[in-house]
């Protein structure tokens, strides 16, 4: 076997889903990094136009990062690291995460991505930014039809972020129901 194949089998075993995630909650768990994706992709080409500084792009860049990073987060939901904690980290590994480490921030998550993503779009349509100011000219909703489009396809998946994590998360409630202070 091939360190690539090794590698592979320890990616599809550390993700995998355990006993008891329902199909759906699997595939809403899978889903959440791909709602992420496209606005991070839309990003990163954002970051190199000319007129934006380095602090800029090493802004625009991480963020896309981290957004992506705390998105895959909810596969810890589904899968065995969401259950237990890896052997890899000092005083934990090996131990059982308690339900509410894993419940209460994805709760909190997914009820203020839900919030915020529900608020930006609705400020974005009554053209208005989240301070009450009208968007200003260059605002990609207010270019042209295609630079719009293109804006609104990267950023509507985030519209399904948070309900997507609370479907998850409610799923892994219900599976650990009873398990909490383990």
């Amino acid at each position: 076997m091939t360190p690539k194949d090794q590698l592979t089998g320890a990616w599809r075993t550390a993700h995998a889903p355990v006993a008891g995630v329902p199909r759906w909650a699997r595939t809403a768990a899978y889903a959440i990094p791909f709602t992420v994706l496209p606005s991070g992709l839309w990003r990163l080409p954002v970051a190199f136009h000319d007129g934006i500084g380095l602090d800029g792009r090493v802004y625009l860049v991480c963020l896309s990062i981290v957004a992506e990073l705390i998105a895959f987060t909810a596969i810890g939901l589904i899968a065995a690291w969401g259950e237990r904690f890896p052997r890899w980290i000092p005083g934990l590994g090996g131990r059982r995460v308690p339900t509410p480490a894993a419940l209460i921030p994805a709760t909190l998550g997914a009820t203020v991505l839900t919030v915020l993503w529900t608020t930006a779009f609705a400020r974005i349509l009554a053209g208005v930014t989240m301070g009450g100011e009208p968007l200003p000219a260059d605002f990609p909703s207010q270019g042209g039809a295609g630079e719009a489009a293109i804006f609104y396809a990267c950023y509507l998946p985030l519209l399904l972020w948070g309900p997507l994590l609370a479907a998850v998360a409610y799923a892994y409630h219900r599976r650990r129901r009873g398990s909490y202070g383990t």
